[in-house]
């Protein structure tokens, strides 16, 4: 279990950070911000996760495979930057692929600490998109998690399938494999529909924050 965990934690390590370094490129930053924008993507929600779960030291900061691997993803995407641009459907392919997988080794590590299940699939999703928040909040934009297609709704459905198969003590491979597959259908066809959840309607019925709050 904790070698499937590892291999999980790094392999969403990379494609994480192959997405915020991207980000990071497509704003026209310098190499130290890309390299800086790469890092956070993939390490912020592990890093929280492991706070949460008293995981210390926090693996992240522990494992030099961690910033090692992140920080690759971050070069690889600067020198190689026109044909990654080229490359959209693959790039937001990545980014589902990361969320998928830190959702399922988020829980699955939660769990291995001893967290109840439905504790455990919420942390899984907060290791799914706690990169995504910080990669967001240090450019100065509200989080993509927060506003569309599904993406903490399909980080939550994968933890919860790792956490389902747990409690009735099911194969813990096929379940993780099972909650990354859901995970990461979830963000592919909400990104090719257009999936959204219901927004809240402001005063005046069209969607538009009131005056007050402008």
């Amino acid at each position: 279990m904790e070698t499937l965990v590892l291999v999980l934690d790094l392999v969403g390590t990379f494609v994480f950070a192959l997405s915020g370094a991207t980000l990071g490129v497509r704003r026209r930053l310098d190499l130290f911000g890309v390299l800086v924008l790469s890092l956070a993507a993939a390490t912020a929600g592990g890093m929280t996760r492991d706070v949460l779960i008293g995981a210390t030291p926090v693996a992240a900061l522990s494992d030099w495979r961690y910033p090692a691997i992140a920080l690759s993803a971050g070069l690889i995407t600067f020198v190689w930057a026109p044909a990654i641009e080229r490359l959209q459907q693959p790039v937001r392919m990545f980014d589902a692929m990361g969320l998928a997988l830190f959702a399922v080794a988020g829980t699955q590590k939660a769990l291995a600490f001893g967290v109840p299940p439905p504790m455990a699939a919420g942390l899984g999703m907060l290791t799914g998109i706690g990169g995504g928040i910080a990669r967001d909040v240090l450019l100065a934009q509200v989080p993509l998690v927060l506003r569309a297609d599904l993406y903490a709704v399909a980080a939550l459905a994968g933890g919860a399938v790792v956490a389902l198969g747990h409690w009735l003590q099911w194969p813990a491979t096929p379940c993780a494999i099972a909650g990354a597959l859901l995970c990461f259908g979830l963000r592919m066809m909400a990104l090719r529909f257009g999936w959204q959840l219901p927004i809240a309607l402001q005063s005046g019925g069209d969607g538009e924050p009131p005056d007050a709050m402008r």
